[in-house]
């Protein structure tokens, strides 16, 4: 079972740092989720669109430039990433899911996010982009066919699997609070791969295992490499 860092290591570091993000990989995560919003054209990485919680700002994160964002405190001195950073930490093997928060301009999105792996060589194969605006990934994998798309979801769909088929995704996401064994079944015999989030609890990592889950997002890394080894 894939083991990915919710926002990183976020339980023991800033969430959506650099520092999170190398932690995670320290901790022996497989990989990580990351949130992200463009902001003049650039994309960066924090998870709230208001600036209060998670830094030393205040106000929306898109009515800010991308100069104050980036001179902002985000945890421990570590300052707001940009994509092509996160690229540059990850080791070539590791997992990347990329969750779309906002993003103002499709085209220039996925040329910024294509120039980070090309810069940095990191494998496009190992990227999922995902999304609760699934307009924003339809778009996306209309204009790029061969990136894996990641159907997120909070609830249980009527249509069942629909949705997912719709945007011919790579890997259902679901939320644990709704997830149940006969969906996970349905999934993986329809091609999915399926990742739960948040799942920190280790009775709960245990039993994604049992329903042969094949990946949880988690705020404790070091903990579900312990619970699931």
């Amino acid at each position: 079972m894939w083991i990915l860092g919710h926002r990183g290591a976020s339980k023991a570091a800033p969430e959506n740092t650099l520092a999170a993000f190398a932690l995670a990989m320290a901790q022996q995560a497989h990989g990580i989720e990351i949130d992200t919003y463009q902001v003049d054209g650039k994309i960066v990485v924090i998870h709230d669109r208001w600036l209060n919680r998670t830094t030393n700002g205040d106000g929306m994160v898109t009515s800010h430039s991308l100069d104050y964002l980036r001179s902002l405190d985000a945890g421990h001195g570590e300052r707001i990433p940009l994509m092509h950073e996160v690229f540059d930490t990850l080791p070539h093997d590791a997992l990347l899911n990329i969750e779309i928060k906002h993003l103002s301009n499709i085209e220039s999105w996925i040329a910024d996010v294509k120039s980070g792996l090309r810069i940095s060589g990191f494998p496009q194969q190992n990227l999922i982009i995902s999304s609760f605006n699934h307009r924003w990934l339809r778009s996306i994998k209309h204009a790029w066919p061969e990136v894996k798309i990641g159907a997120l979801t909070a609830t249980y769909p009527e249509n069942g699997l629909g949705f997912a088929d719709d945007l011919s995704a790579y890997s259902l996401h679901m939320a644990l609070d709704v997830v149940d064994e006969v969906y996970v079944t349905e999934a993986k015999q329809a091609g999915l791969k399926v990742l739960v989030y948040t799942v920190d609890h280790p009775q709960d990592m245990k039993m994604l295992k049992s329903w042969d889950v094949d990946g949880i997002f988690t705020n404790v890394p070091d903990i579900a490499r312990e619970v699931l080894a």
